[in-house]
């Protein structure tokens, strides 16, 4: 089992383990109101993003998967974070004890293709090295290009679960 996020490198992205130090980048990220558009609306805080980042890299050590940070090899800048949890989130139909894949980028690399980048080579992790037959997604139904991405990934839409009260799209991988 996984302990710590192990060390990813693809064409342009170093995938690695968080660090302290990327505070600062992830606060700027998670407080971007284009970001923040679909995942929760609300910016975040410095107290809220670092709460948010060690659940999202705490799970290495209890699940044996987790969240990456996306560092672009040309200058070391941390341009998202992505990788798999199980958040225990109340939504039906349930997806817990399933390893869900989550992504998050800087405005200034969308478009670029950087995020299909770094969760093809984290599926491609993830098939090698989980025991799971298939991935969930969840995705805000107006979030347009996330769900071009998802689809990009082989990820197909089922039956909208709901979480929170409200309608989510609900996005299936199977194990490749």
């Amino acid at each position: 089992m996984f302990r710590e996020a192990p060390r990813i490198e693809t064409e342009r992205l170093i995938l690695r383990e968080f660090r302290a130090s990327d505070l600062a980048a992830l606060v700027s990220i998670w407080s971007d109101d284009e970001v923040v558009r679909y995942v929760g609306g609300q910016k975040l805080s410095r107290e809220d993003t670092w709460r948010r980042t060690l659940a999202a890299c705490g799970q290495w050590p209890y699940e044996g998967f987790g969240y990456w940070i996306a560092e672009r090899r040309t200058d070391g800048a941390v341009v998202g974070q992505l990788g798999f949890a199980d958040f225990k989130r109340a939504m039906e139909p349930s997806i817990e004890g399933q390893p869900e894949l989550g992504y998050v980028f800087d405005r200034s690399v969308h478009g670029q293709g950087i995020a299909a980048e770094a969760c093809t080579a984290a599926l491609g992790w993830a098939d090698a090295n989980l025991n799971a037959s298939s991935y969930p997604a969840i995705i805000s139904p107006e979030n347009k290009a996330s769900i071009r991405l998802a689809e990009r990934l082989g990820f197909r839409r089922e039956a909208d679960a709901t979480y929170r009260g409200e309608a989510i799209a609900l996005f299936r991988r199977t194990k490749s």
